[in-house]
């Protein structure tokens, strides 16, 4: 039976609304002009985004081309079926493109101990140590160990799905007695998702409009992973890692400090310093399929479309043409693109934070 055609509207969005997979949806679709006339009035596949990903609730206009940004009124006919076209593209870019490294780029860290051998740039890169160096990020020292620290990056898209970040700390290098070297790292760690603040007329003002529970940290030299509750899209293709608590002391000055590998530290005497090895994001890049178009401080947001091809299969091809990976020669390592890298990054950011957001004294009283 054709339920399309023979049952009461309400039941058949009733039973459509079932399916969860947006490929059943858009096979839905094709049986009939009947059926692909009721997907797209009754908008299913927006409604199948809004349920996966409830923050593309802020997506207030979809863009096909350059012309449609300018151009007058279009009939609610059209813009209907592409509204069906961008969310049914949407849908699958954010459930079936291959889930890999996300990070594109090291922008900035709230302070750094010793430029250039512990920049940011380090946590790039997975290996511990490049041409028999430690390589990693060391935050500056602080007798406080309540001051926090914070890692900003750019993501390879401005629309990513992140599922989980990494994040290894640096343990200091005493080879007379491993086991006693202090590891670097803080207590908790949390993670916010934004864009930049396009009404701020200062260019390193953002917008966060995703902010995740404080995880606590390990105090372990390993790649450590924290998944986040659910998918979250990324828009705007920024993260910022808040390190919260200083745990190590260092004996030479006796502050805190912070020292991470990767995102995915050095030795002082007495400080809290903060040391990382290395950082990453997985999750899906939709970056050739989408672009944020011009982000408010609400979180609202257009969405343009770059290429209808399917994301999973230009990522596949990407990898094809692209070949083994091979790891890069570290950029810091080399003075004059650092000095560059500098130039073109103001270490002087300001955020704008979520008005729900909120951090009182007590919960750096308790890290």
């Amino acid at each position: 039976m054709d339920f399309i055609n023979n049952l009461d509207t309400d039941t058949s969005l009733a039973i459509l609304s079932c399916l969860d997979d947006p490929s059943d949806l858009v096979r839905a679709s094709a049986v009939s002009r009947s059926w692909r006339g009721f997907v797209i009035k009754q908008s299913l596949s927006k409604s199948l985004c809004l349920k996966l990903f409830h923050q593309l609730a802020r997506v207030d206009r979809t863009l096909e081309t350059s012309n449609e940004e300018s151009s007058g009124s279009i009939s609610s006919v059209y813009a209907l079926e592409r509204e069906h076209r961008v969310y049914a593209l949407l849908a699958k870019g954010c459930t079936s493109s291959p889930i890999k490294s996300c990070v594109d780029d090291a922008i900035t860290a709230s302070s750094t101990d010793r430029l250039p051998e512990e920049s940011i740039l380090n946590t790039l890169d997975e290996r511990e140590r490049i041409g028999g160096t430690p390589s990693y990020w060391s935050s500056s020292g602080h007798h406080k160990t309540s001051v926090p620290e914070t890692l900003l990056y750019k993501l390879k898209g401005d629309l990513c799905v992140i599922t989980e970040l990494s994040i290894q700390p640096f343990q200091g290098d005493d080879r007379t007695m491993p086991s006693s070297s202090p590891i670097y790292s803080s207590h908790n760690v949390r993670f916010r998702f934004g864009h930049l603040d396009n009404k701020s007329h200062d260019k390193n003002s953002y917008v966060w409009t995703y902010t995740s529970q404080q995880f606590p940290m390990a105090q372990e030299n390993r790649l450590q992973n924290f998944k986040l509750p659910e998918p979250v899209i990324c828009i705007g293709g920024f993260v910022l890692i808040e390190f919260l608590g200083r745990v190590q002391r260092c004996d030479i000055d006796d502050l805190y400090y912070i020292w991470y590998i990767f995102f995915s530290s050095p030795l002082k005497a007495f400080t809290m310093t903060l040391n990382v090895t290395h950082v990453k994001a997985m999750g899906r890049s939709l970056a050739k399929s989408f672009r944020v178009v011009d982000p408010d401080e609400s979180g609202k947001f257009g969405l343009k479309v770059l290429s209808y091809s399917d994301p999973q299969e230009m990522n596949e091809k990407e990898e094809e043409e692209a070949g083994p990976s091979v790891f890069r020669p570290m950029r810091n390592r080399n003075l004059e693109q650092l000095v560059n890298f500098l130039h073109s990054h103001s270490t002087d950011v300001q955020y704008v934070w979520p008005e729900s957001d909120e951090d009182d004294e007590s919960d750096e009283e308790e890290v």
